[in-house]
């Protein structure tokens, strides 16, 4: 059944358009935080570490993957830098407030990363938010 799951999993990856691979990643970066958070309230400094260097390492991708042509990518780069220095802080000094801040930041641009999906789809046709956070094979 573990194997069935798994092999699920990978095909939705390798079929999703770059869009939907970068929704996927801003719902991984979302799970990774709340399993950071939780471990860090019972004290479970190395889980909550493993977690939190999911997440970090996300975000790091996503700065890396953006796509510098295009306005909006200089608007994200900063909410990007922020956010990563809040799970960084966060995780060394045990601050889940400083997590909550970073959780907040995500959620908020995966719900307008998910806006913008719905609106092409709509149009039918590439939005410039799409081709900005267009990056190696998927958006970020």
């Amino acid at each position: 059944m573990v194997n069935a799951a798994e092999a699920y999993r990978r095909q939705q990856i390798m079929t999703a358009t770059p869009e939907a691979l970068t929704l996927m990643l801003y719902n991984g970066c979302l799970k990774f935080i709340t399993e950071g958070t939780e471990a860090m309230e019972k004290k479970d400094y190395e889980q909550a570490n493993v977690s939190l260097q999911k997440a970090q390492n996300i975000i790091s991708e996503f700065r890396v993957t953006l796509n510098m042509d295009y306005e909006i990518s200089h608007q994200l780069m900063p909410l990007y830098n922020y956010c990563y220095d809040r799970l960084v802080e966060g995780n060394l000094k045990s601050d889940v407030a400083q997590l909550q801040e970073a959780k907040d930041i995500v959620t908020e641009l995966r719900d307008a990363w998910a806006q913008a999906m719905k609106k092409a789809r709509a149009e039918k046709k590439p939005q410039g938010t799409a081709a900005a956070l267009s990056g190696a094979g998927y958006a970020g």
